[in-house]
């Protein structure tokens, strides 16, 4: 069992699942969040994720760990996934552990080592303006044999290292380079569009193994999901649990939980799109804990110690032949005006048996909406909870749609 968990990042319901499994952790993150965890005693040592220097490291930090004996390092976000790499690398003994980690921070290198362990990814370039860009998007055309008026083919545009979709750019067109396209997204990665019904993964690893795989259910990416999966990716379910085992193969994890998501075709073709090692966003995870009756967050955590034996990772997890009941789902709920000034919550709602809460808050005031990078941070969400897989798809698109904030 390792003698201390490392935390990377700020996260209060991984924090409260630590607590409940009374297993001993400190928080590492910026010193905004060190008032409230010295009030609640919870183990904290600020750290400036955002500056790498002489002064700012993984050895440095190391140092100021050393008090708490951490051996393993868990990262909770996308900007911790160097640090905890870097940690882990110093504590296995093993750089290697680093280099996998900067697989999950730069798409181009996740994608060139997607590709040459033989998954099936679109046409990728690292691209250094607008011109570039253009040139990528030409010669996907010609790939693809267009003629005449037919519209061009569609290309994304990424930042090398956010998460989510934060700087993802969708180009339908010439035009539309030149029209939506900033000085300030270069450099990134652009990559054809690859085509298929998107879901994620939510696979547990432990050494090199897949011990659990959740399927998450994509209504409307960044929008709304639930977990477990539909009746449609639920017969897919062999096959998709053979490409996460090859993509933990191909990439060397070993320990943690991935996120991957996947594009698959009406030819049983899956198609990678990219690939995390944190939580997921869309509170995937909490739908995985209560759909499957199990801890997924302290799982996370768990399984990123290398001490673990097979029968402390199995006691993680649900027995191999459950059945999740329900499915459990959500709509992340966004303003659709510039200025709101009340939270409006339909009686429709209250009366739909699925309903299960909501967690948005009523503003205090008349409100001004900033315009948000990505999908940005939601207001709140609707959750729901149900049998039919259909229904809840049903449900989810339509309140996609409400305006809960006018």
């Amino acid at each position: 069992m390792a003698q201390c968990f490392a935390l990377m990042g700020w996260s209060l319901p991984v924090i409260e699942s630590m607590q409940k499994l009374n297993k001993p952790f400190v928080v590492v993150s910026f010193s905004d969040f060190e008032p409230y965890a010295k009030e609640n005693n919870i183990p904290f040592v600020a750290y400036k994720f955002d500056e790498w220097s002489d002064t700012s490291n993984s050895l440095d930090l190391a140092e100021k760990l050393k008090p708490y004996n951490v051996d393993v390092a868990v990262p909770l976000f996308e900007e911790t996934v160097e640090w905890a790499g870097a940690l882990n690398s110093i504590y296995r003994g093993d750089p290697r552990v680093l280099n996998r980690a900067f697989l999950f921070r730069n798409k181009a290198m996740m994608k060139r080592k997607a590709l040459i362990g033989g998954l099936r990814v679109g046409l990728f370039e690292e691209v250094h303006n607008r011109e570039q860009v253009k040139q990528f998007m030409k010669r996907l055309n010609e790939a693809n044999l267009q003629v005449g008026n037919e519209e061009d083919s569609w290309v994304h545009i990424k930042p090398f290292a956010s998460a989510g979709t934060v700087g993802h750019r969708l180009l339908r067109s010439l035009k539309d380079i030149d029209e939506k396209v900033e000085d300030s997204d270069f450099p990134c990665l652009a990559e054809s569009h690859l085509a298929g019904r998107e879901f994620s993964c939510e696979a547990f690893v432990h050494r090199g193994k897949v011990k659990f795989l959740n399927i998450t259910e994509y209504v409307k990416l960044g929008y709304s999901n639930f977990v477990p999966e539909g009746h449609y990716l639920a017969s897919k379910r062999p096959l998709i649990h053979e490409k996460v085992q090859q993509l933990v193969d191909i990439f060397g994890i070993e320990y943690g939980m991935i996120h991957p998501e996947w594009f698959l075709t009406e030819k049983d073709e899956l198609g990678f799109g990219e690939v995390a090692c944190r939580i997921p966003g869309g509170h995937i995870l909490e739908l995985a804990s209560k759909a499957y009756e199990f801890d997924a967050l302290a799982a996370f955590v768990m399984c990123h110690d290398p001490s673990l034996t097979d029968e402390e990772v199995d006691a993680l997890f649900p027995p191999q032949e459950f059945e999740p009941k329900n499915h459990f789902g959500n709509v992340m709920i966004y303003p659709h005006k510039n200025v709101i000034e009340k939270l409006e919550i339909p009686d429709e709602l209250n009366e739909e048996p699925y309903f299960l809460d909501h967690t948005l808050v009523p503003p205090l005031s008349t409100q001004k909406i900033d315009s948000r990078e990505g999908f940005g941070n939601h207001f709140g969400a609707v959750n729901f909870k149900g049998e039919d897989p259909d229904r809840m798809t049903e449900l989810l698109q339509h309140y996609e749609n409400v305006d809960f904030y006018v």
